[in-house]
């Protein structure tokens, strides 16, 4: 017997339907001894519907955005896991599975006070624990929490994923299943590369690269609490028929492993090509050189919520000046030029520059740790195929390169290749 917690997300309980089916997955689990906690999203749509019914209520005298308290945007929004929550609560018992659903505060999941982002501090699963050894399923809202003030407070959008993994360590689950509309974690994107392999594990490190590289699959906070508490986290898909071959079989269910790479005995040298599209890069000209100027660029960015992320420096031959380049969201450029130009005079500089529609590519995996030469064949792959560099980023375990946007999909297609991803 074993401790499982599953997710499921909003396509997976998009519908009566497929809330059925759901139970239908958490059923065999029980059948087979094991002790399960459930926690799921709201259905396919409903949160989008919700922000908005909030965004939409009348604005405040004299304002040009939305009036909304906080606290009580949090209250409409959690309200969709709470009727997925008792639904499948209500299709188990119907099955002869006996449940109970819990909203966050019943458990509780204790949280801090940043309504609408909150961040999860304590998770008390003692009680959820004793029903279990009684054998009753716990059905448990994602995405939601209480804080300090004792009001609801959600976790952010994705925050159902943070939710499963959070539940999975303070229960100390044996394993954590997240159930989505994909059958596992991929070298790459198989509607660029239909070459692309299933993976049957992947690194806790490796994963939060992908996943913060442009990989959908997984939300990065919940890779990142899974690394942490080591909590063993299998990607599977809700539309596989629960009664299929090896759904059940807890050692190898199909899908993707995502543990600690200690538990990987063939590591390989690359593990998957992520891209990220949208990127745009910003350049500054002849910036003066001198201590504090970094700073003095990337600082205001911050304070706006910008989010930068590849930087290259190109320092004059007499040291005085410097060129930088860095890349921001798409969406974020206008912001961010309207804040360099508000520091042009703290900084100096003589020009900025920008163009959008840029796309990082990335090559992960453990294996480079290990191996010389990953990232000479990825630059001659790419020069053979006509595909100019703008901007190098590395790591232990990762390079991402700018290039232009219309060269993304060969760029995948010939680094997937090269690497030997597309063999069995």
């Amino acid at each position: 017997m074993a401790r499982i917690v599953m997710k499921f997300g909003g396509t997976s309980v998009a519908d009566l339907t497929r809330i059925h089916n759901v139970a239908r997955h958490v059923k065999r689990e029980v059948d087979a001894g094991h002790e399960v906690a459930v926690v799921v999203s709201a259905m396919a749509g409903k949160t989008n519907e919700l922000v908005a019914w909030a965004q939409g209520m009348p604005k405040a005298t004299g304002s040009s955005t939305p009036f909304y308290d906080a606290r009580e945007y949090d209250a409409i929004v959690a309200s969709g896991e709470q009727v997925t929550a008792g639904l499948l609560a209500i299709a188990l018992q119907s099955i002869g599975v006996d449940a109970r659903s819990w909203q966050g505060w019943q458990i509780p999941i204790r949280t801090d006070n940043a309504h609408g982002a909150a961040r999860i501090l304590d998770i008390d699963g003692s009680e959820l624990v004793r029903r279990m050894g009684l054998g009753q399923v716990a059905v448990v809202t994602g995405f939601q929490g209480i804080g300090p003030d004792n009001r609801i407070a959600t976790l952010g959008r994705g925050g159902s994923d943070t939710s499963a993994v959070a539940i999975a360590a303070a229960l100390k689950a044996d394993r954590c299943d997240i159930y989505t509309d994909v059958d596992g974690v991929y070298t790459t994107d198989p509607r660029i590369e239909p070459k692309a392999r299933r993976l049957a594990k992947i690194s806790f490190e490796e994963m939060l690269e992908m996943a913060s590289l442009g990989a959908k699959v997984l939300q990065v906070r919940s890779v990142e609490l899974a690394m942490v508490h080591k909590v063993r986290t299998f990607v599977r898909s809700s539309f596989e028929e629960p009664d299929a071959p090896g759904m059940g079989d807890f050692d190898n269910p199909p899908g993707t492993l995502i543990c600690d790479e200690d538990e990987i005995v063939e590591q390989q040298v690359v593990t998957g090509i992520a891209y990220a599209k949208d990127e745009a890069q910003i350049s500054l000209r002849r910036v003066d050189d001198r201590p504090g100027v970094a700073a003095g660029i990337f600082g205001p960015l911050a304070e706006a919520n910008i989010n930068v992320d590849m930087i290259v420096q190109n320092i004059s031959e007499d040291g005085s000046r410097t060129d930088m380049t860095f890349t921001v969201p798409s969406g974020d450029v206008d912001k961010a030029l309207a804040v360099l130009e508000k520091n042009r005079a703290t900084v100096g500089f003589d020009a900025v520059q920008s163009e959008a529609g840029m796309v990082k590519v990335s090559v992960i995996g453990i294996g480079m740790r290990s191996h010389a030469g990953v990232a000479a064949t990825a630059f001659k792959a790419l020069a053979e195929k006509g595909i100019n560099i703008r901007a190098i980023t590395t790591s232990e375990i990762k390079i991402s390169i700018l290039i232009d946007g219309p060269y993304a999909e060969l760029a995948v297609r010939t680094l997937h290749s090269v690497y030997g991803l597309d063999k069995q």
